[in-house]
């Protein structure tokens, strides 16, 4: 099959999903289709276009077999609702200017979703071209800016909606990340037959068990230290000031440090807070490369995973979960619903209450402290991810559902 994916993200930009896309695009290849990924000039999330892209429009390239179009885009740091909305229109438009007349006779069209703008340029191009549309759901959008309380719920919101149910419907299958997405547009009217879930899962030859990094240890001052690691997005989604209020209440355990690994909207006013309350025990590190994520996460003892308590993240899935799993290092999550739900099968994380920083701090010490459960955590992290979160089988699975169209 000849594949056309339509998303904002992809590598060299870290995410979940740039990760996923590259990963499932990769397999395609592997099993003998042809994949194109439409996208934009990587920027996210400091909005700062590589200067080997600066001044060009449209650019095709290969990585892996697979033929990516990059195309233009007003580029803008992950901050800011107006400006990033700006950003994902101007790739709604610079799509099908620049690279859908490129690519000749797809056999499916799939578009992923955030941003919300992408599935119109999706849309249009699988009726140009008569070829089956497909949306890959990984946010509920409106409905997640809503609870975050960046827009208010009314007029504009309620177009979004109708927009939003207006695609699902055109869609001849709707791809959703987790099983709570699936119920709630199944809920909302959706037909539930054409409805499918695909989790994010893991790369195990990239992400897996293996001793610390001698050289990160030794640059970031980390030699006898317990590394306590958050990684990924400083927004207002993770809600890291909670996790900054454990850090301060564990200052007095001179052996713990804290690493916040990252970048996004909330990261200064994070280092602010750090500098003017004296909490010496954390170090922020830039965003990293993907493939220098498994050295962070296996120089770490523990990692954390917090989500804001709202209600719509109980739909949620942090992909890092399974990268974390998959190195074999324990996991304390903040948060609730289907994800916790899956933290607590794999018996490889202690799950607590979201914002709860007593509760953090009484995880992280309970885990320090006992050897035993460490271990046991340790161990059952990379084998719960290998039977039930591969990105192989996923990507087959994956694979399987869009050829029956």
């Amino acid at each position: 099959m000849r594949i056309v994916f339509i998303c904002h993200y992809f590598p060299p930009e870290i995410g979940a999903p740039s990760a996923r896309i590259y990963e499932m695009a990769k397999c395609w290849v592997e099993l003998g289709n042809e994949v194109h990924v439409v996208t934009c000039f990587p920027n996210h999330p400091t909005g700062v276009i590589p200067e080997i892209y600066k001044g060009i429009r449209y650019k095709h390239e290969m990585m892996e077999g697979i033929h990516i179009h990059r195309n233009y885009v007003y580029a803008t740091p992950n901050k800011g609702f107006i400006k990033k909305c700006l950003g994902h229109i101007s790739f709604m438009f610079s799509s099908v200017v620049f690279s859908m007349k490129k690519i000749n006779k797809p056999d499916v069209i799939i578009t992923s979703s955030p941003t919300f703008f992408s599935m119109f340029s999706g849309y249009y191009y699988s009726l140009r071209e008569k070829a089956p549309f497909i949306l890959e759901i990984r946010d509920l959008w409106p409905a997640a800016i809503i609870e975050l309380g960046v827009m208010k719920e009314g007029l504009l919101t309620n177009i979004l909606e109708k927009m939003e149910l207006f695609f699902y419907r055109k869609s001849k299958r709707l791809i959703m990340v987790t099983s709570s997405f699936k119920d709630n547009v199944v809920r909302r009217g959706i037909n539930a037959d054409k409805v499918y879930v695909i989790t994010n899962g893991v790369n195990q030859e990239m992400f897996y068990p293996r001793v610390k990094n001698q050289s990160l240890i030794q640059k970031y001052g980390l030699k006898n230290k317990f590394i306590i690691s958050y990684m990924g997005a400083h927004g207002i989604s993770q809600n890291l000031g909670t996790i900054l209020k454990v850090a301060k209440k564990l200052k007095t355990d001179e052996d713990i440090h804290f690493l916040f690994i990252g970048e996004g909207a909330e990261k200064d006013q994070l280092k602010k807070i750090a500098k003017e309350e004296n909490i010496n025990n954390v170090t922020f590190i830039d965003s990293q490369a993907k493939e220098m994520m498994p050295d962070f996460y296996c120089i770490s003892d523990i990692c954390l995973i917090p989500l804001k308590n709202i209600e719509i993240f109980k739909t949620f899935i942090p992909s890092k979960m399974f990268e974390i799993m998959a190195c074999g290092i324990p996991i304390v999550a903040s948060l609730e619903g289907e994800s916790a739900d899956i933290l607590k099968e794999s018996n490889a994380a202690l799950v607590v209450e979201p914002d709860d920083s007593e509760a953090i701090k009484k995880a992280l010490l309970e885990l320090k402290n006992n050897e035993v459960l460490y271990r046991q955590l340790k161990e059952n992290g990379p084998k719960f991810v290998e039977e039930n979160y591969s990105r192989k089988k996923l990507a087959e699975k994956y694979l399987e559902i869009i050829s029956n169209i």
